[in-house]
């Protein structure tokens, strides 16, 4: 497979950050960005659009309080069914 330079622009800090982790796995950090890009754009990351009918209608219909506390609530109710 034929290779294509890419020129991107990112801060100098990512950019530091990057190398030290593409290091650390033993691998080029054009590789790892091929790679998440082969992730972003594989079929397998659009299954999560194919929705239902039925949940695509519901989709954004509830929202929570952002200081809403899933694990407590989960917990609480827990409790009192079991209580």
């Amino acid at each position: 497979m034929a290779t294509t330079k890419l020129t991107l622009t990112v801060s100098q800090e990512t950019i530091v950050r990057a190398k030290e982790y593409a290091q650390q796995q033993g691998r080029s950090l054009s590789d790892l960005i091929e790679n998440y890009l082969k992730l972003l754009t594989s079929d397998k990351t659009n299954i999560k659009t194919n929705l239902t009918p039925l949940t695509k209608s519901l989709k954004g219909s509830f929202s929570v309080p952002n200081d809403f506390d899933y694990k407590k609530e989960l917990s609480d109710e827990l409790t009192k069914k079991y209580s």
